[in-house]
């Protein structure tokens, strides 16, 4: 199956998603008599977007090739898209565009020793630099022992490479580490959904999400929702093994280390002064005592 056809179906089953969370009453549209669709009809977004019906369902079929900014731009209103949406959409569009060259095969990117330095210089937060697919790629020292419960995960790869998604979906013992595990699940799976609309041939992506798909009830359920996130950050808590709880602020940042793949530096600190930040900075202060509490 060519990489477009999948495309096609992404834009048709995201497009019907978003009609059928709006109602008649939201888009300020006449509600009158027994509906058979849930949500709003597609002629009805073809009127709030200004464009014929016939060219919207065209559109909801998939064939978004050659479709102007301008009509993205109404759709996404018609549709009442929120940022992420917005970005997925038009993510989605470029995707389809006819390539101008045969596509590489995505090559995984060193992390440059200057991000190393960096993240080592960052000691009482734990800090990681993360691709499109949740891959750790890199870490400091309190990184690693806050994680350590996904390190010490057996859905690691054979390199020992950690992967949240893999980590969320695959490892019962996920459940006891973050608090509220729905959530963080949920924000797993949309994360994912931005990456594949962004690059649609990365075979690493499309394997992992075979492979989460065959094996966790849970991912199909939210992969199948087209739920998108690109921009977030918050409190995350969690239940440390050594630590104990733990409420964690954290925040992503975009990290331009290749053209051709996202990559992001997050750091999860602890509000000044409260008992989160006196764990973490135990935490800290083992890591860097290798020896102590049998730690090696």
């Amino acid at each position: 199956m060519d990489n477009r056809s999948d495309n096609r179906a992404d834009i048709r089953d995201f497009l019907a998603s978003r009609r059928a969370r709006i109602t008649p009453e939201q888009a300020g549209l006449p509600s009158s008599g027994r509906r058979r669709v849930p949500g709003l009809r597609r002629e009805e977004v073809a009127v709030l977007a200004g464009v014929s019906t016939d060219w919207y369902t065209r559109l909801e079929k998939g064939h978004i090739n050659g479709v102007s900014e301008d009509v993205l731009e109404a759709v996404a209103r018609a549709l009442q898209l929120d940022d992420d949406e917005r970005t997925y959409l038009f993510d989605l569009a470029r995707a389809a565009q006819p390539p101008s060259r045969t596509p590489r095969r995505r090559k995984a990117v060193d992390i440059p020793a200057r991000v190393q330095w960096l993240l080592d210089s960052v000691t009482l937060s734990a800090a990681f630099v993360t691709n499109g697919r949740l891959d750790i790629m890199a870490t400091n020292a309190l990184a690693r022992a806050l994680f350590a419960p996904v390190f010490n995960s057996a859905t690691v790869d054979d390199r020992g490479r950690p992967n949240f998604a893999r980590y969320y979906f695959l490892d019962p013992g996920s459940r006891d580490f973050v608090d509220d595990w729905e959530r963080a699940a949920a924000l797993t799976a949309a994360l994912l959904r931005a990456e594949a609309g962004r690059c649609p041939n990365d075979k690493g992506l499309r394997e992992l999400v075979g492979e989460l798909s065959t094996l966790s009830g849970e991912f199909r359920t939210l992969w199948a929702a087209h739920d998108v996130r690109i921009h977030h950050g918050g409190v995350k808590r969690f239940r440390h093994p050594d630590a104990g709880p733990l409420e964690l602020t954290y925040q992503p940042l975009d990290l331009p280390l290749s053209a051709r793949e996202a990559h992001a530096l997050t750091i999860y600190t602890a509000e000044p002064g409260s008992p989160d930040e006196e764990r973490l900075r135990l935490l800290a202060s083992w890591t860097a005592e290798p020896t102590a509490h049998g730690r090696d």
